[in-house]
C-alpha cells in the first residue's frame, strides 16, 4: 500500500510537471527567439539615418563600427548593387525587400531582419542582419535545466511527503496485523492500541473486542471441560471398584488396565484445554517406532480374538515426529478402530511404519470393502463427516496432528482393495 501510494502520487505529479513545464519551457524559447529579433532590428534601424543621409564612405565607416560593436552581422545593400559590411548574398528576400517591404526570413543558420530604407542617391536600400541559432537560442538551454530541476525538486518532495503520508496510514495497519498474529499464536492479552486515524480506530476496536470474547469463551470452555471432567470421575471410580470385585483375577486386571487407560485419556483431555489458547510451541516429538510398537502390542489382543490376521511392518528406530506420543497413541488408535469399527471379523489389515522423502510414513491398510466413491466425494477428513453412522472425528484427529507436525493424510485404496489411509508425520526441527 505504502509503495502504491507514492507511484501514484508520483505519476500524478509528473503529469501536473510535465503540463506545467512543457509550456514554460515552450515560452521560454519564444521569449529568446523573440528577444534576439528584435535586438538585430534595432541594430539594423539605427543605420537607417546614415543610409538614407551619408555619402559612401561615411556609410561604410558606420557600417564597420556597427559590426565591430554590436551583436549581430550587418549587411547593407545599396541601389546600385553595392554591397557593404558583412558576406551576404542577395537573395530573393533581399530583392523583394528592396521593393520597399522590411520583413524577416529563415535562413540556414537562423534568421535574417530585413530593413528597407531610401538611400542618398534616392533608390532603396536594403540593411540585413544576421541573427544565428546559437543567438536564437541564447540562455534557452539554462532555463531549460533550471526548469528541469525544479522539476525533479518538486518531484522528489511530492514522493516523499506521499511516503511520509502512506508511513503514518500503513503503520496502523502493520500493528493491527501484529496484534492478530500474536492473538492467532495464543498471546489473548494482545491488544491493539486506540492511535490511529479513525478509521483504523474503529478496526482496533473491533479487534480488541474479538480478543475479550475470545478470551471469555475459552474460560467458559476450560470450566466446562473441568466440570465434564468431574462429572465423569464418579462413573470411572464405579467402573474400578466393579472391576476389582471380579472374581477372576486376570479379567479384573484387564478391565483396570483399560479404565486406568480411560482415565489417562480424559486428564490429557483437560490438560489439553487448559493448554488451549496459550502461546503454542514446538512440539517435543516422539519416538514413532516405540508408539507405534506399544499400540499394536495392545491391539494384537482384539485381533486374535476377534480372528483378524494383522500384519506389521515397523522399520528400525528411532524415527522420532514432530507429535507428542499420547497424540500419536490416539492417532494410532483412532485409525485401527475405524477398521475394527468398518470391517467384520476375520478381516485383516497391514500396518507399515517407515521413513519417506524427510517424513516418517505411516500406513494402515486393509482388506475390507474400501472408500465408497460416495464417502471419498463426500471428503471423509472433514470434521463430522462420516458415511458409516459414526461421529466422524477419528480421521479429523488424525488430520490435525499430522497437520500441525508439518504432514497430511491419503486416503485410497490398498493393494487388497480394501482402505488405505497414509499418514505422513514431519520430523522435528534440529
Amino acid at each position: 500500500m505504502r509503495r502504491r501510494i507514492a507511484l501514484l502520487v508520483a505519476a500524478t505529479t509528473t503529469l501536473v510537471l510535465v503540463a506545467f513545464l512543457m509550456p514554460l519551457a515552450v515560452l521560454v524559447r519564444t521569449v529568446a527567439f523573440d528577444r534576439a529579433v528584435n535586438t538585430a532590428t534595432t541594430e539594423a534601424q539605427a543605420l537607417t539615418s546614415v543610409v538614407g543621409t551619408a555619402d559612401r564612405s561615411t556609410l561604410e565607416l558606420s557600417v564597420q563600427r556597427a559590426n565591430a560593436q554590436g551583436r549581430f552581422p550587418l549587411t547593407v545593400f545599396l541601389a546600385d548593387d553595392t554591397r557593404l559590411g558583412a558576406e551576404a548574398a542577395r537573395t530573393q528576400a533581399v530583392r523583394l525587400a528592396a521593393r520597399g517591404r522590411s520583413l524577416t526570413v529563415d535562413t540556414d543558420d537562423g534568421v535574417a531582419v530585413l530593413v528597407s530604407v531610401g538611400d542618398s542617391s534616392g533608390g532603396r536600400a536594403v540593411i540585413r542582419s544576421a541573427v544565428g541559432e546559437r543567438e536564437l537560442l541564447r540562455g534557452v538551454h539554462r532555463a531549460w535545466l533550471l526548469l528541469a530541476g525544479l522539476g525533479v525538486v518538486l518531484l522528489g518532495l511530492s514522493v516523499l511527503v506521499a511516503d511520509r503520508l502512506a508511513r503514518s496510514l500503513v503503520r496502523p495497519t502493520k500493528e493491527l496485523s501484529g496484534v492478530s498474529h500474536r492473538l492467532a499464536s495464543g498471546e489473548l492479552n494482545a491488544r491493539a492500541r486506540i492511535e490511529s486515524p479513525p478509521e483504523m480506530r474503529e478496526v482496533a476496536t473491533a479487534l480488541n473486542h474479538l480478543a475479550g470474547r475470545i478470551r471469555e469463551l475459552l474460560a467458559a470452555e476450560r470450566e466446562h471441560v473441568a466440570d465434564l471432567s468431574h462429572r465423569l470421575r464418579t462413573p470411572l471410580m464405579s467402573l474400578r471398584l466393579d472391576a476389582e470385585a471380579l472374581r477372576d483375577r486376570s479379567e479384573s486386571e484387564r478391565i483396570t488396565e483399560h479404565v486406568d487407560t480411560l482415565q489417562r485419556a480424559v486428564t490429557r483431555i483437560i490438560e489439553q484445554a487448559g493448554k488451549r489458547g496459550s502461546a503454542r510451541a514446538a512440539p517435543p516429538g516422539c519416538d514413532a517406532v516405540i508408539v507405534v510398537s506399544e499400540r499394536m502390542d495392545f491391539w494384537s489382543v482384539l485381533a486374535e480374538d476377534t480372528e483378524r490376521e494383522m500384519r506389521v511392518e515397523i522399520a528400525r528406530g528411532p524415527l522420532r515426529v514432530a507429535v507428542e506420543a499420547s497424540e500419536l497413541a490416539d492417532c494410532v488408535d483412532a485409525l485401527l478402530g475405524n477398521v475394527f469399527a468398518h470391517t467384520e471379523e476375520g478381516v485383516g489389515f497391514d500396518v507399515r511404519l517407515f521413513a519417506a522423502e524427510g517424513l516418517v510414513r505411516l500406513v494402515i491398510a486393509d482388506d475390507g470393502a474400501g472408500f465408497g466413491e460416495s464417502e471419498l466425494s463426500a471428503d471423509p477428513l472433514h470434521r463430522g463427516a462420516s458415511g458409516s453412522g459414526s461421529s466422524g472425528l477419528g480421521l479429523d484427529i488424525v488430520r490435525r496432528a499430522a497437520g500441525d507436525s508439518g504432514g497430511s493424510v491419503t486416503l485410497g485404496s490398498g493393494a487388497r482393495g480394501g482402505a488405505r489411509v497414509v499418514v505422513d508425520f514431519g520430523v522435528p526441527e534440529v
